[in-house]
């Protein structure tokens, strides 16, 4: 299969403290080992941050605000810790912004295994999913987003990006239980 499941952010910092972000732990946990017997590639993107501050970009209040957040963002500590079965199999990358691709050596790790197409799941729709979909795209990748594997603080928001914006640039939006299908 040259197909990947690329699930962001869902780590013990974000699904204890954002209750939108629990919502998509089961669906994920149902759709996980269903994806690897399918031979999809699983990739699990955590947020970190250098405990030092040394990846913080000057003046900019949101990314303060997650390190100063402590543990819940701080490379290596307990909050940034995946909140998923993960499989020796599996990939896991940590990245240090909004998009998956941002900085980290996800893209080398799909072209090495000759994936090209991605489904993308995780929180918050509007950040690390839109970013990740949009990067991935101008990346040449096919590219799904599994609409009960993510989930936003602002429910209107992430139906606007699940039922205009996503399919309007060409995404396909599918559930968890649709995915993957016969022709992946």
């Amino acid at each position: 299969m040259t197909t990947a499941l690329i699930i962001g952010d869902i780590q013990q910092g974000i699904t204890g403290t954002y209750p939108f972000a629990k919502r998509v732990v089961p669906p994920l946990t149902e759709l996980i080992p269903r994806a690897r017997a399918e031979g999809a590639l699983v990739v699990f993107v955590h947020f970190a941050l250098r405990g030092n501050g040394a990846d913080l970009p000057r003046g900019n209040a949101l990314f303060q605000a997650f390190h100063e957040a402590g543990d819940a963002f701080h490379e290596g500590a307990p909050g940034t810790e995946i909140a998923l079965p993960v499989a020796e199999e599996d990939v896991v990358v940590v990245k240090r912004r909004a998009s998956a691709f941002a900085g980290t050596d996800l893209d080398l790790v799909l072209r090495a295994r000759g994936i090209g197409s991605i489904a993308v799941a995780g929180v918050a729709t509007s950040a690390m999913v839109a970013a990740t979909c949009y990067d991935a795209a101008d990346r040449d990748y096919r590219v799904t987003v599994l609409r009960d594997g993510c989930a936003d603080g602002d429910d209107a928001m992430h139906d606007f990006f699940m039922d205009a914006v996503f399919p309007s640039r060409g995404v396909e939006v599918v559930p968890c239980a649709d995915w993957p299908g016969a022709a992946r």
